[in-house]
């Protein structure tokens, strides 16, 4: 695990939600940080890419899965897998990565967010809502919170957020939130002041 950037810390820390941003590039990652993102998810490592974001910032990285079964990169915090149906597949490839990242499962139904229950027994959940937009979205993935055990860090994955969405999920209950990187600057300068 790479001491000092845990993913996990850094979403559970402090007060309110934390807004996870998605980012492509170094620039990006920089701007994000000094906007007051607290972790990046990249999506592509390839390319050199994974290094240079994460030269650009102190954030945690999480990295989206590509799907392959290889070691994790050390540049990456976390490692975001896609529950799908052979959970015996994906029980080993986490058993593997697990060794050198935390594990974040993104899941978006009911059924498999039982069977992640059942069978991996997560730490980090992404509850995301893929084919829906808007208020049915944050319906679906307000739905599916009640069922993410206390003591387990539960982040919601939708497009077009709004402040006010935000607020509905921090008040929900979700520790994290993924956003674009061109939203963090206008969600964190309307973010309610700490106490």
């Amino acid at each position: 695990m790479n001491a000092g950037r845990r993913f996990s810390q850094a979403v559970s820390e402090g007060d309110g939600i934390s807004l996870i941003a998605r980012v492509s590039g170094p620039d990006d990652a920089a701007r994000v940080e000094e906007q007051g993102a607290e972790g990046v998810l990249v999506a592509a490592a390839g390319d050199g890419a994974l290094t240079q974001i994460r030269e650009a910032t102190s954030l945690p990285v999480l990295l989206a899965w590509p799907g392959e079964p290889l070691a994790p990169p050390p540049e990456a915090d976390a490692c975001l897998l896609d529950l799908g149906e052979d959970l015996e597949s994906l029980a080993q490839l986490s058993g593997i990565l697990s060794e050198a990242c935390e594990l974040a499962f993104r899941i978006d139904d009911e059924e498999r967010l039982a069977s992640a229950l059942d069978e991996l027994d997560p730490e980090i959940f992404v509850l995301a809502a893929p084919d829906a937009d808007g208020e049915e979205a944050l319906e679906r993935v307000l739905d599916l919170l009640p069922d993410v055990p206390a003591g387990k860090l539960a982040i919601a994955e939708l497009s077009g957020l709004s402040r006010e969405d935000v607020g509905a999920l921090e008040r929900a209950g979700f520790d994290g939130v993924i956003v674009d990187s061109q939203s963090v600057a206008e969600l964190v300068s309307e973010l309610p002041p700490e106490v």
